[in-house]
């Protein structure tokens, strides 16, 4: 069983380069568009999916209402597997983080996977909410499944599968809409050994 991770579509926020994390940011018109465009490339690609699931934050469940009404598979919102929350960062650029909370930047910066951010979570609290999340839909399906979620997370699931340093985790960087595909028995097998 494959699982689809499938980052949300553009926001505004995401044009200004503002950190979005948990603030809870609409699509933009383009956002919509590219929406649009990933359930056409979908059905013409002939992905067999049976469910879609998504975060509850609108940029990701719009993403997933519009996906669900072009391939009239159903969708459902639910809890965990929200974008990671980043404190009193958030609404700021990476570049106004490090000149307001230079300190706080780089503690993070050196161990970010366990390093919370000032009033927020840290990577490794993320991972531990969304695999706790992810488990509960392996458990069931049995069929691929959609993952509409964020790039914070799909990025640290990357990371978590290939034993990647969090701080190379911009290789694994996700455009808006992106498809991410993860064999669920192989991450089933490595989340064994911690949760």
């Amino acid at each position: 069983m494959k699982l689809l991770l499938i980052r949300h579509g553009q926001t505004e926020w995401n044009i200004k380069g503002k950190i979005q994390g948990s603030c809870d940011i609409e699509l933009n018109d383009t956002g919509i568009r590219q929406a649009e465009e990933l359930s056409s490339k979908m059905l013409e690609n002939k992905y067999k999916f049976s469910k879609i699931y998504s975060s509850k934050q609108k940029r990701a469940s719009k993403t997933a209402e519009i996906l669900s009404k072009t391939t009239n598979i159903e969708y459902a919102v639910i809890e965990g597997l929200e974008e990671m929350n980043l404190g009193v960062w958030e609404g700021l650029s990476w570049a106004e983080v490090k000149e307001k909370y230079p300190a706080e930047y780089e503690k993070w910066y050196l161990n970010r996977r366990y390093t919370k951010t000032p009033k927020g979570e840290s990577y490794e609290d993320m991972l531990q909410r969304v695999f706790a999340t992810i488990k509960n839909i392996i458990k069931g399906n049995c069929e691929d499944v959609v993952i509409v979620t964020h790039s914070a997370v799909i990025m640290s699931i990357q990371c978590f599968l290939t034993n990647t340093p969090f701080d190379e985790m911009t290789k694994f960087k996700t455009e808006n809409t992106s498809i991410t595909e993860v064999d669920s028995d192989l991450l089933l097998q490595l989340l064994s050994n911690i949760i």
